[in-house]
């Protein structure tokens, strides 16, 4: 162990581990009577728990390893990620918030075969979690073994079980009701935990007056230029809010917890307060990263929290905090996914093809599919060393190959009566393959394998510059197919019926009475202070 790690520090984990796991056991009581307790929390999650547990479910360590990493290698520009995801949130709350719950489904595959047909629904749902096997988790579980093996020399791997293990227990017996309670919590300790580092880190280094006089001036520029590798200001303004509405509009991980809201005002005022939150990454993440480039200029990339962290810069018993604060960044984002991955095969793989399954079987079937899921993850971790050393800008790589097409369906899907569900499916095959030719190119090249300079020039392409190709080329596919097969088109709507059809054209606004005016008074004030202060940060880091 690193030597300026105390007992006392250990037992302030020891502490937050037993908590995290007594919140969790205590949550499971009678929550699996039946598939909408287990999988849902029996939707009566008001809007303070449902804000925090999306935020704690996004936050996790390639957020505390990534940003900083990016930080202490390019600067403050990583953190708009965090700001586009703001505004992608507010829209979430008021306008697709009220479709989905409207809608009366599960998940989001469950969605899209209420708008489109039974084969997407399928489609998508593997897809679903396939990514969540390449993204989420692996990543997840890589960045905290990374983590504890620079800090503690922990295998990375034994780091791993180790939290896997810890985490699968309340998450497989007590189901979405025992995570979204230890998300709760878990969001009080991650925030507070990365603002201890982040106050005496700016206390270490002389404030912002220091940390500006030691670093480039380049470093407190949110809009990098156009040929900037990683950050152009084109894809960020373009590129990040196409993998921002795929990430928080589309994706079961973030709007299962929207299912779980006890009433509209509830999931859309949760929103609007993680969107309160998502402010906060910039300060507590993104910042340690660049005193960690002031206080050790020789660390760069990844190294830079746990360089940080390892540090003399916390008193003892501080430090127990701040690394139970990553560790609850980690768990509460695997017990989502764990929890939301069971979800998805139960819902929309198992139910479909059994719908005579009593609610105790599909309980069941959650629980294995919890408990298989659990461990693919320890197997999945080899999959992503072929990252670079800017673990989260990796993750948003793959985001942006992956997600454009997702983001594009449900667009239009939801906003175009004329989309029918050929040009849906064939939109997202066609756009998914062209992420998977991007991906697999990457792979090539950085393996030597092939080493042609077309190759070369197609990896050039900046990642969020390639999330806009992909989302036109998907967007282009989905309407030509749809309006080449106008005829399905009709014969689709003739037997569903527009009335069944979830989109903004079938959106009811019920504003007549004082205590929904009220709410939405409330919800547009929130709103608009919210986008106030993004413009402020814009205009002093521009």
């Amino acid at each position: 162990m690193n030597s300026t790690f105390s007992n006392i520090d250990l037992l302030v984990i020891l502490i937050y581990l037993i908590a995290s796991l007594g919140i969790g056991l205590y949550a499971s009581r009678r929550s699996d009577r039946n598939t909408e307790e287990y999988f849902l929390g029996g939707r009566s999650f008001g809007w303070f728990a449902i804000g925090l547990t999306i935020f704690a479910t996004n936050i996790s360590s390639e957020h505390f390893i990534g940003l900083a990493g990016s930080g202490a290698s390019r600067g403050l520009a990583v953190g708009q990620f965090e700001l586009m995801a703001i505004f992608i949130l507010i829209l979430l709350g008021w306008v697709l918030a009220p479709i989905y719950l409207k809608s009366g489904v599960m998940t989001m595959p469950e969605f899209l075969e209420k708008r489109f047909d039974g084969k997407i629904r399928k489609i998508f749902a593997v897809l679903s979690i396939c990514i969540y096997l390449f993204t989420k988790i692996s990543v997840t579980l890589f960045a905290g073994g990374v983590l504890f093996y620079k800090i503690f020399g922990f295998n990375i791997y034994a780091s791993v079980i180790v939290i896997v293990l810890i985490t699968g227990l309340y998450s497989l017996i007590g189901g979405s009701k025992a995570v979204i309670k230890t998300n709760v919590f878990q969001a009080f300790v991650l925030i507070g935990g990365a603002l201890l580092l982040t106050v005496f880190g700016l206390i270490e280094v002389g404030g912002f007056s220091g940390l500006t006089q030691k670093l480039p001036a380049d470093y407190f520029g949110m809009f990098k230029p156009l040929s900037d590798p990683d950050f152009p200001w084109t894809g960020i303004l373009f590129g990040a809010p196409i993998i921002a509405f795929w990430y928080w509009c589309t994706d079961q991980y973030i709007i299962q917890r929207i299912f779980s809201a006890k009433s509209l005002n509830d999931a859309r005022r949760g929103s609007l307060l993680a969107a309160v939150l998502k402010i906060t990454p910039i300060f507590i993440l993104v910042l340690p990263g660049l005193i960690a480039a002031a206080l050790f200029p020789e660390v760069k990339g990844d190294d830079a929290y746990p360089t940080l962290l390892a540090s003399n810069l916390l008193p003892v018993g501080l430090k127990g905090l701040v690394l139970a604060g990553l560790l609850a960044a980690i768990m509460s984002s695997l017990s989502s996914v764990f929890n939301i991955t069971a979800t998805l095969y139960t819902n929309d793989i198992y139910k479909p093809r059994h719908p005579k399954a009593a609610e105790e079987e599909l309980v069941l079937v959650g629980r294995i599919a919890t408990t298989v899921i659990i461990f693919t993850a320890i197997l999945c971790v080899p999959l992503v060393r072929v990252m670079d050393s800017q673990i989260y800008i990796y993750l948003q790589s793959i985001q942006a190959y992956l997600g454009p097409p997702i983001a594009a369906v449900f667009i239009l899907g939801i906003f175009m009566k004329m989309v029918n569900s050929r040009g849906a499916l064939w939109g997202l095959i066609i756009g998914e393959l062209v992420g998977l030719t991007r991906i697999l190119t990457d792979m090539l090249i950085q393996s030597e394998i092939l080493n042609y300079s077309i190759l070369h020039y197609y990896k050039s392409i900046n990642f969020l510059h390639f999330a806009i190709i992909s989302f036109v080329i998907s967007s282009v596919s989905v309407l030509s197919i749809s309006y080449f097969t106008s005829k399905e088109k009709t014969v689709e709507k003739s037997l569903i019926g527009l009335s069944d059809l979830p989109g903004i054209w079938n959106l009811d606004f019920d504003f007549g009475n004082v205590k929904t005016i009220r709410a939405t008074k409330t919800n547009f004030v929130l709103s608009a202070f919210i986008v106030i202060v993004i413009l402020g940060l814009w205009s002093i880091w521009y």
